[in-house]
């Protein structure tokens, strides 16, 4: 397992929803004793703002500012791309119904579905990559190419296995593919976590055309999505994740040119 994986999962259970509201919402109970309204001010705050984060709207304050930055890709696709690029999204762990072997989640699925789009609009060569920064045998580069073999008929040409994360992701698939002379890719991740993605990846020099998918902004709102639910939290802790990544990412690069 790498440590520096499960640092960053440590400190993001701390920093994203819900236990971040949390540990706001009892700091306030426990300076209620010292300074009654002040305490209950940041109490009833950190449940307010826990609601309105459980539902769409509240979501899409954080979502949708992060995938209107790139729009989904047009096809037919008439650039220069040389090849496509997608990241892994997770790993399903020891999965019964395919004799326990680790599967794709389903975010890693939705990008493996439109990489076999793209593949078979275009016919360029994929590349997977992602490793297995929780200690698995087997890499998610491994169970992305598997999939898209086995399930997809869709050939991958190249597996990167070894990164932890994102800005991992970029230096060694920049590494591979300059090998092979290819410096122009589509990558294909999801919308929320294209502009963090693209910020990486333009730094290994290689010229990216965006592919986003898993758009969660695009549909018309209905009455229901004012109603809190764990899905909608999820997005917002999705998109608050990217926020700071996207932060973390210019405080490390700023003095860069």
């Amino acid at each position: 397992m790498s440590t520096g994986w499960l640092l960053n999962t440590l400190l993001g259970a701390v920093l994203l929803p819900p236990l971040n509201l949390l540990l706001l919402c009892a700091m306030g109970m426990l300076l209620r004793k010292r300074w009654p309204r002040v305490g209950a001010w940041l109490a009833v705050s950190a449940l307010l703002l826990l609601g309105l984060l459980s539902t769409r709207p509240g979501a899409l304050l954080l979502a949708q500012p992060l995938e209107q930055r790139y729009p989904a890709l047009m096809l037919p696709y008439v650039g220069s791309a040389q090849a496509i690029v997608v990241l892994g999204g997770g790993r399903l762990a020891n999965a019964p119904e395919f004799a326990d072997q680790d599967g794709p989640s389903a975010a890693t699925l939705r990008r493996l579905r439109y990489a076999a789009k793209l593949q078979r609009a275009t016919g360029l060569p994929l590349l997977v990559t992602g490793g297995s920064p929780e200690g698995a045998a087997e890499s998610e580069a491994a169970i992305m190419a598997r999939v898209l073999r086995d399930e997809f008929s869709v050939p991958v040409q190249w597996e990167e296995g070894a990164s932890d994360n994102t800005a991992e992701n970029a230096r060694l698939t920049a590494q591979m593919l300059t090998q092979e002379g290819v410096r122009d890719v589509l990558l294909i991740t999801d919308a929320m976590h294209m502009p963090r993605a693209v910020g990486v990846f333009a730094r290994t020099g290689l010229r990216i055309t965006p592919a986003p998918t898993a758009f969660v902004s695009t549909a018309p709102a209905i009455p229901a999505d004012y109603i809190p639910r764990a899905a909608w939290l999820h997005q917002s802790s999705y998109a608050m994740h990217e926020w700071i990544g996207i932060f973390w990412y210019w405080l490390r690069h700023r003095g860069e040119r």
